[in-house]
């Protein structure tokens, strides 16, 4: 149970996909800063489509009594 918990647990201080506090120190390049905040709207959209889907009634697997809403690869989501 231990590995379990420890392995479905997220640290408070963790970077995920398309997250940096500050990009511009590892790189100075624009193109490659240009491309990560591409990349991070890309990432904004997917969540937000994971979102929709997760309230769409019409959607039995993602919504409906007992049933938890899919939250694994959100990139906002919350630590613990």
């Amino acid at each position: 149970m231990a590995v379990v918990d420890t392995l479905s647990t997220h640290s408070p201080d963790e970077e995920y996909l398309g997250e940096r506090n500050q990009p511009s120190t590892w790189s100075g390049d624009p193109e490659i800063v240009e491309a990560f905040f591409n990349f991070s709207a890309e990432i904004n959209a997917i969540e937000k489509e994971i979102e929709r889907r997760n309230t769409d009634s019409s959607l039995r697997n993602r919504c409906g009594a007992g049933v938890l809403p899919y939250e694994l690869l959100a990139p906002s989501s919350d630590s613990g």
